[in-house]
């Protein structure tokens, strides 16, 4: 495979050649050169959809296999650009709505309000997502800091469903 090194213009040249750097950058949606990690969102929207009629251990142990893939594909695409947590580098957001999603209720409405919410919650960074964030490297920081973020919507998602605030 081909290195790509942080003096490249656009890691994105060279991602379609190497599937762990297409993996990484969130099937390409991480190339945007505008909210990469938005696109990246919207990429996982897909992956929900076909994942969301799944029995829940499956859902739950697919999503579980999606973090400990993403700790070894945000790694090596570090490694490779020479950049840690690189702007394009998406599977962490494809993995936080995946959490954010477990057990949503079914219907549009639910998928563009958990894609909201994860998207405030990776954005902002509460604690202990910022302390994650800061403290945490490699893969696995890549990683945990959007998983937090996810179970951060989770919580916010089934409350607000809970309590029928929305519908």
């Amino acid at each position: 495979m081909n290195e790509i090194k942080h003096s490249d213009t656009s890691p994105c040249k060279g991602i379609l050649r190497d599937p762990v750097h297409w993996l990484a950058f969130g099937f390409g949606s991480g190339c945007s050169s505008f909210a990469p990690g938005t696109f990246g969102t919207l990429a996982a929207v897909p992956v929900f959809l076909l994942l969301k009629e799944s029995p829940l251990w499956l859902y739950l142990l697919i999503t579980l296999l999606m973090f400990f893939i993403g700790i070894w594909l945000c790694s090596e695409t570090t490694k490779k650009l020479g950049v840690h947590d690189h702007s394009g580098i998406v599977w962490d957001e494809i993995v936080g709505y995946l959490v954010t999603m477990i057990a949503a209720p079914k219907g549009w409405v639910w998928i563009i309000i958990g894609f909201v919410l994860f998207r405030l919650f990776d954005i902002l960074k509460p604690w202990p997502i910022s302390v994650a964030d800061k403290r945490i490297s490699g893969g696995f920081g890549i990683m945990i800091d959007d998983v937090l973020a996810g179970l951060g919507a989770f919580i916010v998602l089934h409350i607000i469903a809970y309590y029928s605030i929305v519908l």
